[in-house]
C-alpha cells in the first residue's frame, strides 16, 4: 500500500464512522497534534489523520526523551514531501534535471502510549478576540481583491465566479455568530479559485452539483472554511453541515482518486494563505 491510500483510507474510515476529520482543531490552535521536540504544530493533512491531539514524537525521540513505547502500542503516520532530483530527456534529445516532490512518511507514537515522560506544557499561541479578527480579514481580503461580499437576508449562500461576488445570509440569520463565519469564509475559500487568484475553478457540465469535479471544490472549501475558524480561535462545535449526503459524495469521490485528499488539503491550505496575504508557494 502506498502513502497516497494509507491517507486516504485512514480518511474514508473517519468519516464511515461519522467523524468528520477536518473538523480537528488544526495548525494555530492550541488543542491541535504537534511534535513533542520542536513543539511545532503538523501540517493540515496530518492533523486530519493523528487520531489524537497533543504531543507525538518518533520512537527515537520518546525513547531520547526518557520514554518507554507501550507493548502492543500501534504507530500513526506523518506525512512530508520530499523534492527528488531527476534527470529528463527533452524532445530535442538535451537532459534536463527537475526536482519532482515525492510523498512520503514516518511513524509517530503519541504520549498516552509513552511510559516515564510527563507532558510539556505547550507554548502558549496568541489570543485573538476572534469576531474582531474574522472581521479583519474579511474586509482586507475583500479591499485587497477589489471582492464585493453582500450580506443579505436571503436562503442562499454562493460565489459568483463570473462576476467575481460573494452573497451569504445576514449574520441575523444565524443561531450563533460562528456560523455566519463558517459559511462566508467557505465562500472566500471558493472566490480564490478565480482565475486571477489561484485559477482553480473549473466550469461546464463537469463541474456542475453533485460531479466529482463540484464535490471536490466542496471539499477544498470546507477544509479552507475550518482552517481559517481555527486560525482565528473561533470555538464552534456545528460550524460545519455534517449532512449524510455530504458524507457520502466525499466517500464515493476519495474511493475513486486516492490521491484527492493529499490534493484537497494541499489546495485549501494554499486558498487560507492567500485570504490571509501569507505566503502561497506553487507547487
Amino acid at each position: 500500500m502506498n502513502v497516497y491510500e494509507m491517507v486516504t483510507d485512514r480518511i474514508i474510515e473517519q468519516l464511515e464512522n461519522g467523524v468528520i476529520p477536518w473538523q480537528k482543531p488544526w495548525t494555530g490552535s492550541k488543542n491541535g497534534a504537534y511534535n513533542r521536540v520542536s513543539m511545532k504544530p503538523y501540517s493540515i493533512l496530518n492533523q486530519m489523520i493523528l487520531q489524537h491531539s497533543g504531543e507525538y514524537a518518533t520512537f527515537k525521540q520518546w525513547t531520547e526523551a526518557g520514554g518507554h513505547i507501550r507493548k502492543g502500542a500501534r504507530s500513526e503516520i506523518v506525512t512530508f514531501w520530499k523534492m527528488q532530483l531527476v534527470e529528463e530527456e527533452e524532445e530535442d534529445g538535451t537532459k534536463v534535471k527537475k526536482q519532482i516532490p515525492l510523498l512520503r512518511y514516518y511513524n509517530v507514537f503519541h504520549i498516552s502510549q509513552v511510559d516515564g515522560v510527563e507532558p510539556k506544557e505547550k507554548m502558549e499561541l496568541q489570543e485573538h478576540e476572534p469576531i474582531e479578527e474574522a472581521e479583519r480579514v474579511k474586509l482586507e481580503y475583500m479591499e485587497r481583491e477589489d471582492l464585493q461580499i453582500y450580506e443579505r437576508i436571503t436562503d442562499k449562500a454562493f460565489y459568483a465566479p463570473t462576476f467575481d461576488y460573494i452573497e451569504v445570509p445576514c449574520k441575523e440569520q444565524y443561531e450563533r455568530i460562528e456560523e455566519f463565519y463558517s459559511t462566508l469564509f467557505h465562500e472566500m475559500i471558493h472566490s480564490t479559485g478565480h482565475y486571477t487568484r489561484l485559477n482553480r475553478l473549473e466550469s461546464g457540465a463537469s463541474a456542475r452539483f453533485g460531479s466529482a469535479i463540484y464535490s471536490k471544490e466542496e471539499l477544498i472549501a470546507e477544509i479552507g472554511s475550518a482552517m481559517v475558524l481555527n486560525r482565528l480561535e473561533i470555538e464552534t462545535e456545528k460550524t460545519f453541515k455534517n449532512s449524510t449526503a455530504y458524507i457520502q459524495s466525499w466517500l464515493r469521490v476519495l474511493r475513486n482518486d486516492n490521491k484527492f485528499i493529499v490534493s484537497a488539503s494541499s489546495r485549501a491550505e494554499k486558498a487560507v494563505k492567500y485570504i490571509l496575504n501569507e505566503n502561497v508557494v506553487d507547487e
